[in-house]
């Protein structure tokens, strides 16, 4: 090897790059944990309804180590999107000492109740289930793991097709065997079942509002449970406290 000059010449450009390069990384390194890059502050840019100025400095004292060129930002993101009511974090430097922080929160549109416990948790608009507190009147979902973006949807298509009865839905809840079964504001629970392929579920909610009123004016009940899972009519059952001697169960007919 020592008499091919050429070769040597090539090993040395190498070790001079390789060094070269060490060199540089480790002086980055040494300048960046100089105590000249602290960092200073953190912004904000998106205007915030739910998250409180406390969780934010909470978060941002959590998961701020370092100065501006060894802080983590991925420890910076998780700590921000832990937070009760975030959806989403996005952070990024900004020079010379600060971290931005860009929030998009979550918009609650239902409670989901949890079956085996009964605990309340929160829908947003995506279908996403998400834990935060919140006193707002919205309505309640039930169902298995999963479904709360069908339960979000469906209660659009259910609160349209029940609109011209002039009540508000209020709750919609689907069994472990896809039984629906919807609330009223009044108190009214109407049991839609399973979808059928003979009677679809949309046939028999449509007929409901088209005979319910006048089913109900010629009975004379207060009623508490509309069953709508016959083929070709739907059932009413009354309030028990209020129900006339005798009359437990009357059948609304096409």
């Amino acid at each position: 090897m020592w008499d091919r000059p050429q070769l040597l010449n090539l090993i040395s450009d190498a070790l001079m790059v390789f060094g070269a390069a060490g060199l540089g990384y480790a002086a980055v390194a040494a300048i960046s944990r100089l105590p000249v890059y602290p960092l200073k502050e953190v912004v904000v840019t998106t205007p915030l309804a739910q998250v409180t100025t406390a969780q934010l400095e909470y978060a941002a004292r959590s998961s701020m180590r370092g100065n501006f060129f060894t802080v983590d930002l991925d420890d910076v993101r998780s700590a921000f999107e832990k937070l009760p009511w975030v959806r989403r974090a996005d952070v990024r430097r900004r020079w010379p000492g600060a971290i931005e922080v860009r929030l998009e929160e979550h918009v609650a549109s239902a409670y989901w109740r949890v079956g085996e416990t009964g605990d309340m948790r929160l829908v947003n608009r995506y279908g996403e289930i998400f834990t935060a507190a919140s006193n707002a009147r919205m309505p309640i979902f039930s169902g298995p793991e999963g479904s709360s973006g069908v339960l979000l949807a469906k209660f659009d298509d259910f609160t349209h097709k029940l609109g011209p009865l002039g009540k508000q839905l209020v709750g919609v809840s689907l069994s472990a065997r896809e039984a629906w079964q919807l609330k009223m504001e009044d108190g009214l629970t109407i049991e839609l079942g399973h979808d059928q392929a003979k009677a679809p579920i949309d046939e028999r909610l449509s007929r409901f509002v088209a005979h319910y009123p006048r089913a109900k004016a010629q009975l004379n009940m207060n009623v508490a449970v509309v069953d709508l899972r016959y083929p070709s009519g739907f059932a009413l059952r009354p309030i028990p406290s209020a129900a006339p001697a005798g009359k437990q169960d009357s059948k609304g007919k096409r």
